[in-house]
C-alpha cells in the first residue's frame, strides 16, 4: 500500500502548475492538480489569451478605420463602411474557449493526471484538504498565481469597477473608460479600447511603464496621446461618486490641487498580489509575506518537500516566467542535481501599440552598474525599407553593450518588437558579441534587419577603435596634411 495518495500534488492549474504537473507525470510520477476555478488559470481566462485577442481585434478595427493611409479609398464617396465593433467580447470569449479545449480536465485525465476541483487548504506538510476531503502527497508544488490589487479609494466599491478578471465578461463596450494604473495591463487595455472607439483616460500617480527604458517610455507617451488617449500622471484618486449612469472620479496632485474625471466605467490595474489567502501554508510550516511565498534559488520553500512557482513567488509575474519556474521546480523536486533560477537574461513584452520589448538592463540601470563605459547603438524603423513599405515607420531599437560589445540590454519600440527581441536574447544568453551579427546574411526586405543594422554600426565602431586602425588613420591624415603643405 502506498504511503501517500500521490507522488506530487500541484496546487493551481495555470501555466506554472500545468507545466510542473506535465513534467512530474512525464517522469512516471502519480500526479494531481488542484484547481479552484478553471484549468488554464489567469493566462487563459483573464490575462494573456483574452487581452491579446482583444488587442488583435482592436488592431484590425483600427486598420480598417485607417484605410485612407493606404490610398485605397480614392474615388469612393468618402463614406466609412466599417461596421461598429459590437461583437468584440464575443470574439474574445470564443478564443478563450478554443484555447481551453486543450486544457480541460478530460485532457489531463487522459494523460494520467488527476484533476481535483476546489479550494485547497494545507493540513500539514504532506496533506491537504479540498471540499472536506483529505489528500496526501510526498511532494507539493504551489502555483496559486496572483490576483488584482485594488487600492482603497472612497466610494470605489459602491460605484463599481472592473479588473482584468471581470473586464472580458462585458457584452457592450462603454462609451468612456478610465484606467487607474500605469503598468502593462493598463496600457494594453487602454489602447485596445481606444482603438475600438472608446474614449479613454489613464490615471497614474507617477510615470507609466516604470520598469522600461525611459527613452522608450518618452516615445510611447507621445504616441499614446497622439492616438487620442488622455494621460494624467502625477495624480492620485481621492474618491468616486456615482452620478446617474456615470462615475465622477476626484483626483489630487502633489500640490493638493483637485480635478475631476467623468467616466462610464473604471478599470483598476494597479498591480498584483499573490494568492496565498485561504491556502493556509503556515499549517505546513511554509513561510510567506505580503510579496508571496518565500523560496530559495531552487524554488524550494522553507519546507523541503514543498516548492512554489509562478506569480505566487514573483518577482516577475509573466506567463513565460511561470512556465520557466514550473519546469525548474519539477525537475529539482525529481532529480538529485538541482538547477538554480537565473534571471540574467529576463525578457518581456508590453503588447501595446506599438509593442515595447525589454531584454536585460535599461540604459539607466546599465549606467548605474557600469558607469560611462557603455556603448549604445540605435537604429530607427523609418530607415528600414520593410517598415516603409508596411507604413510602420514609428519606433527604434536600442542595444546597450559593454566596452567589449557584449549585450547588457536591448529595447525595441515598434512593429513586431516582441518577435525581434528574441534574436538579441540569443546573442546575450550565449555571450555572442553584438558585432558578430554584421557578418550574417538577412533576407531582404524584413523587419529582422532592424537587429542586424545596429550590429553593423557596432562592427564599424569596433574596427575604428582598433589601435592599429587608429594609427593607420592618423598616419594617413598626417601624410595628407604634409602633401598639401
Amino acid at each position: 500500500m502506498d504511503r501517500y495518495d500521490f507522488d506530487f500534488i500541484v496546487i493551481g492549474g495555470g501555466g506554472a502548475g500545468i507545466t510542473a504537473a506535465l513534467t512530474t507525470q512525464g517522469f512516471g510520477k502519480k500526479t494531481a492538480i488542484i484547481e479552484r476555478a478553471k484549468l488554464g488559470g489567469e493566462c487563459t481566462w483573464t490575462g494573456c489569451v483574452p487581452s491579446k485577442a482583444l488587442i488583435r481585434m482592436s488592431h484590425v478595427y483600427s486598420c480598417a478605420q485607417a484605410m485612407a493611409s493606404y490610398d485605397l479609398n480614392e474615388g469612393d464617396n468618402g463614406e466609412n463602411s466599417v461596421l461598429p465593433p459590437l461583437q468584440v467580447m464575443k470574439h474574445v470569449r470564443k478564443i478563450q474557449k478554443k484555447v481551453y479545449n486543450a486544457e480541460t480536465p478530460e485532457v489531463f485525465e487522459k494523460r494520467g493526471i488527476k484533476v481535483i476541483e476546489g479550494e485547497a487548504k494545507f493540513e500539514n506538510a504532506h496533506s491537504i484538504v479540498v471540499n472536506g476531503k483529505k489528500f496526501t502527497a510526498n511532494k507539493f508544488i504551489i502555483a496559486t498565481g496572483s490576483a488584482p490589487m485594488v487600492p482603497k479609494i472612497e466610494g470605489l466599491e459602491e460605484a463599481g469597477y472592473y479588473t482584468n478578471q471581470s473586464i472580458f465578461n462585458i457584452d457592450a463596450l462603454p462609451k468612456t473608460i478610465t484606467c487607474i494604473g500605469g503598468g502593462p495591463i493598463s496600457m494594453e487595455l487602454a489602447q485596445a479600447f481606444n482603438n475600438l472607439g472608446v474614449s479613454v483616460t489613464v490615471i497614474q500617480r507617477s510615470d507609466i511603464l516604470k520598469n522600461e527604458d525611459k527613452e522608450l517610455v518618452g516615445a510611447f507617451k507621445k504616441k499614446l496621446m497622439e492616438s487620442g488617449v488622455t494621460l494624467k500622471t502625477g495624480v492620485s484618486p481621492v474618491n468616486v461618486m456615482q452620478v446617474g449612469s456615470n462615475k465622477i472620479l476626484k483626483l489630487k496632485d502633489s500640490s493638493g490641487a483637485e480635478t475631476q474625471v467623468k467616466t462610464e466605467a473604471i478599470l483598476v490595474a494597479t498591480g498584483r498580489v499573490p494568492n496565498v489567502e485561504g491556502l493556509q501554508p503556515e499549517n505546513a510550516g511554509v513561510e510567506f509575506d505580503k510579496h508571496g511565498i518565500k523560496v530559495d534559488k531552487f524554488l524550494r520553500t522553507s519546507v523541503k518537500n514543498i516548492y512554489a512557482i509562478g506569480d505566487v513567488v514573483g518577482p516577475y509575474r509573466f506567463s513565460h516566467i511561470a512556465e520557466y519556474h514550473g519546469a525548474i521546480a519539477a525537475l529539482n523536486a525529481l532529480l538529485p542535481i538541482k538547477r538554480k533560477v537565473n534571471y540574467d537574461n529576463i525578457i518581456w513584452v508590453n503588447f501595446t501599440d506599438p509593442e515595447i520589448a525589454h531584454l536585460g538592463l535599461t540604459e539607466e540601470q546599465a549606467r548605474d552598474k557600469y558607469g560611462s563605459k557603455l556603448k549604445i547603438f540605435k537604429y530607427e524603423y523609418k530607415d528600414l525599407d520593410r517598415a516603409v513599405t508596411d507604413i510602420e515607420e514609428f519606433g527604434f531599437i536600442k542595444v546597450i553593450c559593454d566596452r567589449h560589445y557584449r549585450v547588457l540590454g536591448a529595447h525595441i519600440i515598434g512593429h513586431q518588437a516582441g518577435e525581434l527581441i528574441h534574436q538579441l536574447q540569443i546573442v546575450k544568453s550565449f555571450k555572442i558579441k553584438f558585432t558578430k551579427l554584421s557578418s550574417l546574411i538577412y533576407a531582404y526586405p524584413t523587419f529582422s534587419d532592424l537587429v542586424r543594422k545596429p550590429g553593423k554600426i557596432a562592427y564599424l565602431d569596433m574596427v575604428q577603435s582598433n589601435p592599429a586602425v587608429k594609427f593607420a588613420r592618423m598616419f594617413a591624415k598626417k601624410k595628407k596634411t604634409t602633401a598639401e603643405d
